[in-house]
């Protein structure tokens, strides 16, 4: 019973929330017409900036995760890495609680590569506590850029060049400074896991230490750089943003850019429907509609945004799926897994 309640309080939420974002934007809703003629009058060559934006971005995603495991002592290809990283997108998009599968196939990726249990469930906490940090590093560096005075979108060509500029950077750091190959084990196995009892505070707090302990364990090299690799990722995905909103002629100042960028992630953590579908799409064009954008270059923009971050991902991810089913890594090498794992865990 309490899976359906779940579901139908869900459902209500969701009708709730649009609802509501439909009485706000009664009058802002653009017509259907306006908003095929703003597609049709895209600027190609700012499409094809927020593809590359949006792809460099998984990309670091992906490295993220890596570096993390590579602290831990768990060597993961730079293909398989992808591969992860786009199935989940995809089984977070696509699915009912779609983070909390989409995090379960990651560790079981994870374990597949080689970690134990505890290494597994420390790099997928880490992996989201340093991902939020970074959502909030990106927004502040963002609010401290100057602003150019530009005419038009010279100031979003600058920034999402500059982006992917630092996407290299970070991404030739990662390969030629970090070690090639993973150290040594830095977590215990021998060590009992501690039994946390009490209420919520009680095991809020000893997760919190937990966390705390596994990232003391980590090599410096090995979080910063993961820190690094999920601060770019942000930047990158609101570059895509950025880039489609310049391909029609939507000229928004980027503070204003990343707060409604900031905004819509908060909004996606709300649970009401997979990968936030609906959500986000009423959340986004209600924030360009209030930053000053026409209400049908916005929904062109929106649409063209949520194709690139979101909608394309979906089949991508079902393909890399069956690619990870057939127990090979996508560079063709088997899965490297552990001793213990060996024979008693089947790859997803």
């Amino acid at each position: 019973m309490r899976p359906r309640r779940e579901t139908v309080l869900r459902v209500a939420g969701l009708l709730v929330v649009l609802g509501v974002a439909g009485l706000t934007l009664r009058r802002s809703l653009p017509d259907f017409g306006q908003t095929l003629g703003a597609l049709r009058a895209a600027g190609p060559w700012w499409l094809v900036l927020a593809a590359v934006a949006e792809m460099t971005s998984l990309r670091h995603f992906a490295l993220q995760q890596r570096r993390l495991l590579a602290g831990f002592g768990v060597r993961m290809s730079v293909p398989r890495a992808l591969a992860v990283t786009f199935t989940r997108s995809a089984i977070s998009f696509s699915l009912p609680a779609g983070s909390a599968v989409s995090a379960g196939f990651a560790f079981r990726q994870f374990r597949t590569a080689g970690a134990s249990r505890r290494t597994a469930g420390a790099v997928a906490v880490l992996a989201s506590v340093i991902s939020g940090v970074a959502l909030l590093v990106m927004y502040g560096a963002v609010v401290l850029i100057p602003r150019g005075g530009a005419e038009g979108n010279a100031d979003t060509l600058v920034f999402v060049v500059s982006l992917l500029v630092i996407a290299g950077t970070v991404f030739a750091i990662d390969h030629f400074v970090a070690p090639r190959r993973p150290g040594r084990p830095v977590i215990d196995e021998a060590e009992p896991e501690p039994q946390i009892s009490g209420g919520w505070w009680a095991r809020g707090r000893g997760a919190v230490r937990r966390t705390l302990a596994d990232l003391r364990r980590l090599p410096r090299r090995a979080w910063v750089l993961s820190l690094l690799h999920a601060t770019v990722n942000w930047g990158l995905d609101l570059a895509c943003l950025a880039a489609t909103a310049a391909a029609f002629d939507i000229d928004v100042s980027l503070v204003r850019l990343a707060t409604v960028y900031l905004t819509v992630q908060l909004v996606r953590q709300i649970p009401l429907s997979p990968g936030g579908i609906g959500v986000v799409e009423v959340a986004l064009l209600a924030g360009l509609v209030s930053a000053g954008a026409g209400r049908a270059p916005a929904a062109a923009s929106m649409l063209m945004y949520r194709m690139l971050s979101c909608w394309m991902i979906i089949p991508l991810g079902l393909l890399t799926y069956g690619i990870l089913r057939r127990g090979k890594s996508p560079d063709g090498s088997p899965p490297v897994e552990s001793p213990v794992l060996a024979g008693s865990h089947k790859p997803v």
